[in-house]
């Protein structure tokens, strides 16, 4: 069959963007092949690369593994965790995580099927995300395919977190204390608080992105009631999870 030159530049392309990608991880040939695919369409309609993470990648192995064993695919078998619970499990910090799926005999045919799929193409093409986990799985014949994209959030120290929404806290007109420990201490309570000093109202959330607070804890700030407050960060209630920055606000009259 000839091949016209359009094919054999996607080709040529592809070929040099997979050598660059093999730089990144120990990924398979297969693996290479869709993150070059993806950047290079990516590239083709002005978006940035999205950059190889080990941690969506862990997340998207463990699925891959169970859609082979399965001889299937899904986003979710009956059972198994959601994909924000997978892939914070694996470690990933992120504001936003969406997932492509496949079964196929090749890489190649599996970027055609999601590029010619609305939903699937759109999750290639976002703007929004950052980064990308891959994981191909052979069983019989069959390559099963997981890609894990995400906006990424990087990783902030208690003081720094605490430091984002006091500043936020504060332009209320509100005192916002220096010491964090009692308020540390009351976000990872599950209810009530600690230290020795009651608060008027306390606000557990959990937010990726810190510039924002929940509309109920704005509300109070602006009620006229409150002149103090404290601001503390805490760990996920599950060690190794991240479904975003753990903070309490503590409101005082």
């Amino acid at each position: 069959m000839m091949m016209g030159p359009r094919y054999l530049s996607r080709l040529l392309c592809l070929s040099t963007l997979a050598a660059a990608a093999a730089v990144a991880g120990a990924q398979t040939v297969s693996e290479q092949y869709l993150l070059a695919a993806a950047n290079q369409d990516r590239a083709l309609h002005g978006l940035g690369p999205v950059r190889w993470d080990a941690r969506l990648t862990q997340a998207a192995v463990v699925h891959a593994r169970e859609m082979a064993r399965r001889g299937g695919i899904s986003h979710q078998f009956s059972g198994e965790p959601d994909l924000a619970d997978r892939a914070s499990t694996a470690g990933a910090r992120f504001s936003l995580v969406t997932e492509n799926v496949a079964e196929a005999p090749n890489s190649a045919q599996i970027h055609d099927m999601w590029m010619h799929s609305a939903g699937h193409r759109a999750n290639l093409l976002d703007p929004k995300v950052d980064s990308v986990g891959i994981s191909v799985i052979q069983r019989d014949g069959q390559l099963y395919a997981v890609e894990d994209f995400a906006r990424s959030v990087s990783e902030m120290s208690f003081a720094a977190q605490e430091a984002v929404v006091s500043r936020l806290v504060a332009k209320s007109g509100l005192s916002v204390s220096e010491e964090a420990e009692d308020a540390r201490r009351t976000c990872a309570l599950p209810t009530g608080f600690a230290g020795a000093r009651k608060p008027w109202f306390v606000m557990r959330y959990s937010s990726a992105d810190l510039t924002q607070l929940p509309a109920e804890l704005t509300s109070r700030l602006g009620s006229g009631k409150y002149h103090a407050a404290a601001v503390g960060a805490c760990s996920a209630e599950k060690p190794g999870t991240f479904a975003g920055y753990n903070i309490a606000v503590l409101l005082y009259p």
